[in-house]
């Protein structure tokens, strides 16, 4: 899933050690835009934590993934993201090209090769 959002609220980093070694997971909260905003609690965890992304007030693109768990007859929902971008960020390669195919008025008036 996907959502284009503001950052509201960056939470304290925490850090820790499991059974697969050393982990860090970062808690942002986001607010959606619209007539009824809403907001939203994303953990970000491991090297997809990019500091310089996650300025209070910037706009994101973050991809995420919502999954839900049993504990002890309750249930979490967690919401996960796996890719953040800023927002609006164009992507354009480095000779200018917009990544479209463009012709010239002659390429376009042949009929010849029509596939019907």
């Amino acid at each position: 899933m996907q959502l284009t959002a503001k950052l509201i609220q960056l939470l304290p980093l925490q850090t820790g050690t499991g059974k697969n070694g050393q982990w860090k997971k970062q808690d942002i909260i986001v607010e959606t835009e619209g007539q009824y905003p809403k907001k939203v609690c994303i953990s970000i965890w491991g090297d997809k934590i990019n500091e310089s992304q996650l300025q209070v007030g910037s706009q994101l693109s973050i991809s995420f993934d919502v999954e839900s768990r049993e504990y002890n007859g309750k249930w979490y929902t967690d919401v996960k993201a796996w890719k953040i971008d800023a927002a609006g960020a164009a992507k354009i390669d480095s000779s200018g090209n917009d990544g479209q195919e463009y012709f010239d008025e002659g390429q376009m008036e042949s009929k010849e090769d029509l596939p019907f």
